[in-house]
């Protein structure tokens, strides 16, 4: 390796070290003034300081970590300071509660003085981590320069779709060549590149390009199809001496559905509570604004086809919210209000009815107006996959999609779901689905209305 690469190696090796331990001794050393057991060795400081660890790696698993080189800055900012910012508020309640005995508080006091010195703490470690994070990446990339890159499809469409989405990550890769999958200078393209993105081609041709890849040891992304979603979430069996892939699930067994069922109960519950004072404004605003309906209700599709009607707070005037289409750019249908409850997924919030009455799940595949499910049905029979399990108010296709997202890219994001389901992954998307709020492009409109049936429903939170 380069010596000039050495200088950059070793700052990118200290600031992977500082975004870990730095919030924890932001942390430790702005309560301290109040709190100065937990800078002296005591048990206070043993369980504040394994708490805030075993937080921090809880959390990084959940929101991702120091994704240096990998994610553009502000996504890892995002994911960073919220894992940090819940880290703090469950370390901080715990040292709270230790501080109630003789020799400090009678009583629990959250706010509090300390509670001035955490909020003091989180923009320190806000600010930290944003310098972490730009440096980490300009490091990174100072000596990683943009992978050569050969883009493979079968159509211009797909072409321009995928093209798209990899000038975003211009330091990550650059495009060198873009080849139709049946062209004469396939191989030849192949070789010249260090990366092969494949995009959206047939089950034959992939897998000639997968393998022809594999024996020139390139580098190979490729988008998923159904098969390769079961082949991830399969595991393997020896069949005397066959090596076999054993695919063996089938949806969710009975236990599973109880607890899903579980979480679901006390998830609903649990927001209708915390949510119905924001509820009730909610009412009231859409009543004052333009004295129309509060709640919306559409006949959707779900788990085996039953269809049921879900709820959502009114968003658009009333009579334009009957033509079923998705909302597009600078949408005139769209009271003042509903902008506002779109913009932060306030009008979802009625679908917590639904979830305790068990027409939906938390977590799950988004119901589909029955339009447009016919109409994918129609055109991709695999999209009734999606009625395996129950629908849901979240899900991966809501994290990671945009309100543009196409119905195939978001049917293999269900799919994957479905494949890998486990209470974990439950939690573990409830908890991710914060991290939408701080997506600028997540409800990416379309730029003019569709047809009916030609694009889903609105990527919603």
């Amino acid at each position: 390796m380069e010596k000039r690469k050495w200088p950059a190696l070793l700052a990118l090796d200290l600031l992977y070290a500082l975004a870990y331990v730095g919030p924890l001794a932001i942390f430790l050393l702005m309560l301290w003034p109040t709190n100065p057991q937990i800078l002296r060795i005591s048990r206070t400081m043993a369980i504040t300081i394994s708490t805030f660890c075993v937080l921090t790696v809880v959390f990084s698993r959940i929101y991702g970590g120091f994704h240096i080189g990998r994610q553009k800055s502000r996504p890892i900012i995002y994911q960073m300071s919220l894992s940090v910012f819940l880290t703090d508020l469950i370390t901080y309640l715990q040292l709270q509660i230790m501080n109630v005995n003789a020799n400090n508080n009678q009583s629990l006091e959250f706010f509090s003085v300390d509670f001035l010195l955490l909020l003091g703490a989180v923009v320190i470690q806000i600010l930290a981590i944003t310098a972490f994070t730009y440096l980490g990446n300009y490091f990174f990339f100072s000596i990683n320069p943009p992978k050569k890159c050969c883009v493979v499809t079968a159509n211009d469409g797909d072409r321009e779709a995928i093209c798209s989405k990899i000038r975003i990550f211009h330091k990550q890769f650059v495009i060198r060549d873009c080849v139709n999958c049946t062209s004469s200078q396939l191989h030849e393209k192949i070789r010249q590149n260090d990366t092969i993105i494949l995009f959206h081609l047939p089950a034959k041709e992939n897998q000639e390009i997968i393998e022809y890849c594999y024996k020139c040891q390139k580098e190979i992304y490729f988008d998923l199809s159904i098969a390769s979603v079961l082949a991830q979430k399969s595991g393997s069996f020896l069949l005397d001496d066959v090596v076999m892939t054993a695919h063996t699930r089938n949806g969710l067994n009975l236990r599973q559905r109880f607890f899903k069922r579980a979480l679901d109960l006390f998830c609903a519950s649990v927001g209708l509570v915390i949510c119905s004072p924001l509820m009730l404004a909610t009412a009231i605003a859409i009543k004052l604004d333009d004295g129309g309906s509060v709640f919306y209700k559409q006949k959707r599709m779900t788990r085996g086809d039953k269809v049921f009607e879900i709820y959502k707070f009114r968003t658009m005037r009333e009579a334009a919210a009957a033509v079923e289409y998705s909302a597009v750019k600078d949408d005139d249908r769209i009271t003042r209000v509903g902008a506002v409850l779109r913009r932060f997924r306030i009008d979802e919030l009625p679908q917590l009815i639904n979830i305790l009455v068990g027409d939906m799940s938390v977590v799950g595949p988004r119901p589909e107006m029955l339009t447009n499910f016919n109409k994918y049905v129609e055109n991709m029979p695999e999209y009734q996959y999606r009625c395996r399990v129950k629908a849901g108010l979240t899900g991966y296709a809501q994290i990671s999609g945009k309100y543009n997202t196409s119905p195939r890219d978001k049917l293999m994001m269900d799919i994957s779901y479905i494949e890998e389901y486990s209470l974990w992954l439950d939690i573990k998307l409830i908890l991710k689905t914060l991290t939408v709020f701080f997506k600028q492009d997540s409800t990416e409109a379309f730029v003019s209305a569709p047809a009916v049936g030609e694009e889903e429903e609105r990527k919603d939170a």
